[in-house]
């Protein structure tokens, strides 16, 4: 499986877990920061785009709801383009056009023009560098992979305590038109993360033994094309799972962070305090990531990762539900503190758990039909606890809904995967590793000394590989880990 210019990668590299692998996580740490932080950060222009241009905050709110959309809405597209293009090129040229969105904003004349400039072409261009830095993330780490999601997703926050502090004093300092055009200079950091996605290569000791085999086979074998989006991924019934719960999730995760500084606002607290409890949420959240990445890589916890995320998401939901009877200042703080550490859960297990259901080869496609799916949602979600706002004018109802989703999306991930796949999983105790993992096909990288002795085939005569057995053996490992994939289950 996996690592190579484009998906289509070699067979049986394994990841380095380390190595070259650090850069490859420090890139997607500010890549994850970017994509999840940006939207949130342009909020703090709002105030003086409505007085530019004589509009709503309802108006304003369509810039960051797009944003949203081009990064969940675009998932099969940038699958498409991984598929066809490599990670590397695709992520370069989304940071090219997340800077000149946010660059051509700034000359903008109407409220539309920031919709297409920002939302769109920004929005694109960070859903092109999301999504292949998970991908090349994938590839780089196997062991050590809980781990590296973990800090990977510790870059929303952080992003966040950063990026909004600076929005505001880009503002005081330069006004929006000056913010948005810093702004589009620090996006393009994207193309010097884009430029760490080092693709992974096979041993020369691997090259020269497949060069055999094809030598050696009396005709060459038409290469089958490339699926450059792979709907196979739904006959998986963990992946059908996993999409039906995460769609329902996302109809309530994201809706107390939303609503809490205005909750706390119409308790009589000013404005300062009120936007506190957003920063409080953040430093938990930023530490509660790597720490549950730790624990998600335990020996024993790992092949049950699924239900941790379950646990995640019950634990966000009851928050939730226990948070909409807060009377006070010093009730918002515990929730936002519990709420936090639930959310870094969720957000360091997500993708995750989706890597160990669908494994590296697939897991291009598979994000992208995801996010597809969750972008639906995203857009449902929080419009529709506004209405039930408008409709109750009580904030305990939004919160109420909101528990209840995410509560449900967890039963349907446990329930679903106990009932309809733990039953007809294999005896092997690793199933939640890949298939590549699991057969250690080759050596790490670097570590080639003993691949002669561990893959001699039986007819080996005075230390060669004879090419007809070579050949064998080849078509033999790759049929294995076929089969091993053909249902993936935790």
């Amino acid at each position: 499986m996996g690592g190579a210019v484009v998906d289509d990668g070699p067979q049986g590299v394994k990841a380095p877990d380390g190595g070259w692998g650090w850069a490859v996580l420090t890139g997607c740490f500010v890549i994850t920061g970017f994509s999840y932080a940006f939207p949130k950060a342009v909020s703090v222009f709002f105030k003086e785009l409505i007085r530019e241009f004589d509009v709503g905050y309802s108006d304003t709110a369509w810039i960051s709801s797009i944003l949203l959309a081009m990064l969940y809405g675009t998932g099969p597209l940038c699958s498409v383009l991984v598929n066809r293009f490599g990670c590397r090129p695709v992520m370069m040229v989304g940071g090219l056009f997340a800077s000149l969105g946010m660059i051509l904003a700034s000359f903008a004349t109407k409220i539309i023009h920031i919709y297409l400039c920002t939302g769109v072409i920004t929005g694109l261009g960070l859903a092109l560098n999301f999504q292949p830095s998970l991908i090349m993330l994938n590839r780089y780490f196997s062991e050590k992979r809980p781990l590296a999601n973990g800090l990977a997703a510790a870059g929303s926050p952080v992003a966040l305590c950063c990026l909004s502090p600076l929005g505001q004093i880009l503002q005081y300092q330069y006004g929006w038109r000056g913010g948005f055009l810093i702004l589009g200079g620090i996006l393009l950091n994207c193309c010097a993360c884009g430029a760490l996605m080092r693709p992974l290569l096979p041993p020369k000791k691997t090259q020269e033994l497949e060069k055999l085999s094809i030598t050696t086979e009396g005709e060459k074998k038409p290469k089958p094309k490339k699926k450059l989006l792979d709907f196979s991924v739904f006959k998986d019934r963990g992946f059908v799972i996993y999409t039906l719960a995460a769609s329902i999730m996302v109809l309530g995760l994201f809706v107390p962070p939303v609503f809490v500084v205005s909750y706390a606002k119409t308790l009589g607290y000013e404005d300062t305090k009120s936007a506190l409890l957003l920063t409080i949420l953040g430093l938990v959240d930023m530490f509660a990531r790597p720490a549950c990445g730790v624990i998600a890589g335990m020996k024993w916890i790992r092949p049950r990762t699924v239900y941790l995320f379950s646990f995640a998401m019950i634990f966000n939901g009851f928050t939730d539900l226990i948070g909409s009877q807060a009377k006070d200042y010093a009730g918002l703080v515990v929730f936002c503190m519990f709420f936090g550490m639930s959310y870094g859960m969720v957000g360091a297990l997500q993708f995750e758990v989706l890597m160990a259901i669908v494994g590296t080869e697939k897991f291009s496609s598979a994000i992208g039909l995801v996010l597809l799916m969750e972008a639906m949602a995203v857009l449902v979600g929080p419009p529709g606890a506004g209405r039930l706002l408008d409709a109750t004018h009580q904030y305990m109802h939004v919160f109420l809904l909101a528990g209840c989703e995410v509560t449900l999306s967890a039963l349907v991930l446990a329930l679903g995967n106990f009932f309809c796949i733990s039953g007809k999983r294999s005896k092997d105790p690793e199933v939640a590793m890949t298939a590549s993992e699991k057969e250690g096909l080759n050596d790490p990288v670097g570590v080639g000394e003993d691949f002669e002795s561990e893959a001699k085939p039986k007819g080996q005569k005075n230390g060669k590989v004879s090419g007809k057995e070579t050949g064998e053996m080849v078509v033999k490992e790759m049929g294995e880990e076929h089969e091993q994939n053909n249902e993936t289950s935790l």
